[in-house]
């Protein structure tokens, strides 16, 4: 039973990711599902929440507000149509990178860290921007920043709840290879 479970998730899971909602239904509403509809996604901001609880201290605040800021830059580039080649292929390294930092408990300096988590930003941000409606950006950005930082305090929960032991580990390297299949099936 396991092996069919993984099997069929390795199959499923690009298709999740390149075919997720939000893109129309309305500016507030496709904002706030298109983070929570596609798993590379909301893998990459559970993953970042995780990361943040296992550094703590000033990552707490600083990787998700890194990563939101840098994602609503990344929608107004999207959604005014400027160029990011290889927008996909960054968005599920975004997913096993912070995975496997996760996985391995890394403890990067913030100062690379906090950059890091704005560029994976600015291009999940640039594919929800360049994939919104063509009217009502505020309301989309709006939308898609609150789901986003809900993803982040879901995983910032999480990884308080499992206080950096081998089940947050785990989870990391769930994700890392969870991004490895949606790379290798898309």
């Amino acid at each position: 039973m396991k092996r069919f479970s993984l099997i069929t998730a390795a199959t499923l899971l690009p298709q999740m990711a390149l075919a997720h909602p939000g893109h129309d239904a309305g500016q507030f509403v496709g904002g706030l599902s298109h983070p929570l509809g596609g798993a590379d996604h909301l893998l990459a901001m559970v993953a970042l929440g995780l990361l943040a609880a296992q550094i703590g201290g000033r990552a707490l605040w600083a990787l998700p507000m890194a990563f939101v800021g840098g994602m609503v830059s990344g929608g107004v580039a999207g959604w005014a149509g400027l160029p990011f080649p290889g927008v996909e292929p960054m968005i599920l390294a975004s997913v096993v990178i912070l995975g496997a930092l996760v996985a391995m408990a890394a403890r990067l300096p913030l100062a690379v860290l906090a950059p890091g988590s704005a560029f994976f930003g600015f291009a999940h941000g640039w594919a929800h921007g360049a994939e919104g409606p063509a009217q009502g950006l505020i309301a989309y950005a709006v939308g898609f920043a609150i789901a986003t930082a809900a993803l982040h305090l879901a995983g910032i929960g999480l990884g308080r709840i499992l206080h950096r032991g081998v089940l947050l580990r785990g989870l990391g390297s769930g994700t890392a290879l969870a991004g490895i299949a949606l790379a290798m099936g898309g």
